[in-house]
């Protein structure tokens, strides 16, 4: 059985002898570094099962992102590995495993070893699977260069190209205060040239007046004279 694990694998499916896993044989696959998130191109990586049954055979599937199921390695109970091709050694995994643990090392992590792994073990002639662990390399987004349009005339707004015409509601508000001003300024200007007039005729009217009053006014001091050759008398 150590020597055909993918036959025993494919030959279990078959017959149907898959089971969903009860408490006893509950698995969780996952980084063995629980800060690695996504693994980097050529990277080591490695990834543990626990916990596992001492006494059973414990087996690495990965799942590829199409869904087609991959067989990695089968580990014994005396740990003794058996790869895919029948070989107990690989050129790009390693497996291990001790009472509770088991561990799968991706020596070179390259595009095609994405997907999800699994581990799972036979228990009389019933299959186990762990959880899965998706293991994808981290997804680069490049973003197209963007070239600037030539400017041209007609991208330049109309606004920019010619002078903006008065609205009519604001011709309108002008017209009517324009034609207010007229109306408001016309008859206090009129006011105040007659006002102007009036008051150069009435300083014209004074002056002349005053002129008369200083002709005819006589002073009292003023002694009469007698006629020449005549003693003047005194009463």
């Amino acid at each position: 059985m150590a020597r055909s694990p993918s036959l025993l694998f494919l030959l279990s499916l078959g017959l149907g002898c898959c089971a969903i896993q009860d408490q006893k044989y509950r698995m969780t696959a996952k980084f063995r570094d629980s800060k690695i998130t996504h693994p980097q191109l050529r990277q080591r990586l490695e990834l543990e099962c626990l916990p596992i049954d001492k006494d059973s055979g414990i087996s690495w599937i990965r799942q590829d992102k199409h869904g087609t199921l991959h067989f990695v390695v089968f580990i014994s109970t005396l740990s003794r590995t058996t790869f895919k091709g029948n070989t107990e050694t690989s050129t790009r995994f390693e497996a291990t495993r001790d009472s509770r643990t088991s561990r799968l090392v991706v020596k070179s992590f390259l595009q095609q070893d994405e997907g999800n792994y699994f581990c799972l073990i036979n228990n009389n002639q019933i299959l186990y699977f762990s959880t899965g662990q998706p293991v994808f390399l981290p997804v680069t987004t490049t973003r197209a260069p963007t070239t600037a349009a030539p400017t041209t005339l007609s991208s330049i707004p109309k606004a920019e190209t010619r002078q903006k015409t008065p609205a009519p509601e604001t011709s309108k508000e002008e017209v009517l205060n324009f034609s207010c001003d007229i109306f408001i300024w016309i008859p206090l200007g009129c006011g105040c040239l007659l006002l102007l007039i009036a008051l150069l005729i009435t300083i014209t009217l004074c002056q002349k007046t005053r002129r008369r009053r200083c002709r005819c006014k006589r002073p009292a001091n003023r002694k009469p004279q007698g006629k020449p050759g005549m003693p003047n008398r005194h009463i």
